[in-house]
């Protein structure tokens, strides 16, 4: 695995503190949310130093494995579409290039050695160069809030990280850009979980719907680490069919909740092994969604309005044709749908 100097990325001044960051002086700190005193002139060493610093906006290099989960489970589906993707894909440039690209601030892949890896980023080039990012491009990014000790808690990106851990040329020591929310370094973790549940950056409801205290939550991405919300899986599958995804953290966690609680569809006959089983369901939740009146209260106070639901079911295509029509493409197509590339994966795997 290449250093951090030859990834040659930091957007952030490299400052730390030393073992005893928990016990700084009182001169040393700075106001409640805001980055330590010491940064730009001091330059002790600690396991987080690289991130203790970053400002609100900073484009910041991590280490995948050094980033603290915010949600205590996900949709296994999601992430075994995008590992089939990864590792049986039938793209002429292999998707997991331009999921980095596009998750590093630059877009997509460019160009694509015989033979390259995302752990060697020499081996590809993105669309943009470091430094060249676009209001667009950096929109994309996925997003981090430094906390106490300048531990990275990562608010977005937690499929896209964990299939990054899980494909053979990733893992947890591979580098990719996040982009920072906030600096709350300062705070005590009381305080510290307190700001993000204003915020609204944690989700601390487990894979069966259950309430859970932070300290339930994940110590790294990767797939063991997580629950596997079924729910929160159905419902990525419905992403321009049923509702657009925007950029409020753990949306389809709302809708998901929506499903389990309200039970507006009939889930007993969902087999998630058999496409056609599962084409049919993703085909009743969105056409449910669509069908809310945009000020009908989903979850937690969010309107069907706040979380995209779309005006026409498909957004208004034919069920052949639009996003329903690409996702129910079967694996023996030249280009699969998503639910096919999860189904295949699970089948190669032994995933049932």
């Amino acid at each position: 695995m290449r250093s951090r100097a030859e990834f040659g990325r930091f957007f952030t001044v490299v400052v730390a503190v030393a073992a005893g960051a928990a016990l700084l002086s009182p001169a040393a700190t700075a106001a409640p949310g805001g980055r330590p005193s010491f940064c730009g002139h001091d330059h002790r060493s600690t396991p987080n130093g690289g991130y203790l610093c970053a400002r609100a906006g900073d484009l910041l290099d991590v280490r995948i494995g050094d980033v603290r989960p915010t949600q205590p489970s996900l949709g296994y589906d999601e992430v075994y579409y995008k590992l089939g993707r990864y590792t049986l894909g039938k793209d002429a440039v292999n998707k997991k290039f331009d999921d980095w690209c596009e998750a590093d601030g630059r877009i997509a892949a460019a160009s694509v050695s015989p033979g390259a890896r995302l752990d060697d980023p020499s081996s590809f080039t993105c669309r943009l160069a470091v430094g060249a990012e676009t209001a667009d491009s950096v929109a994309a990014m996925k997003t981090v809030v430094i906390g106490p000790c300048g531990e990275p808690f990562l608010t977005d990106g937690h499929h896209t990280l964990t299939s990054f851990a899980e494909t053979p040329d990733g893992g947890l020591n591979l580098h990719v850009r996040l982009r920072v929310l906030a600096n709350y370094s300062t705070l005590t973790r009381r305080d510290f979980w307190a700001r993000m549940q204003e915020h609204k950056w944690v989700w601390l409801r487990d894979a069966d719907g259950n309430p859970i205290t932070v300290n339930k939550l994940p110590k790294s991405v990767g797939l063991d680490n997580f629950g596997d919300d079924r729910f929160r899986g159905l419902l990525y599958f419905g992403r321009d069919i049923g509702y657009t995804q925007n950029t409020l953290p753990f949306q389809e966690f709302y809708w998901g909740a929506w499903l389990r609680d309200a039970e507006p569809v009939d889930l007993s006959t969902w087999h998630p092994g058999d496409l056609a089983s599962y084409l049919a369901t993703v085909q009743s939740v969105t056409q449910a969604m669509v069908a809310l009146p945009k000020d009908s209260v989903v979850d937690s106070g969010f309107t069907a309005a706040d979380l995209d639901a779309l005006d026409a079911w498909n957004d208004g295509a034919d069920p052949a044709k639009g996003e329903f029509g690409k996702l129910s493409k079967p694996y023996t197509d030249a280009k699969p749908g998503k639910l096919a590339y999860a189904l295949e994966y699970k089948k190669v795997h032994g995933l049932g």
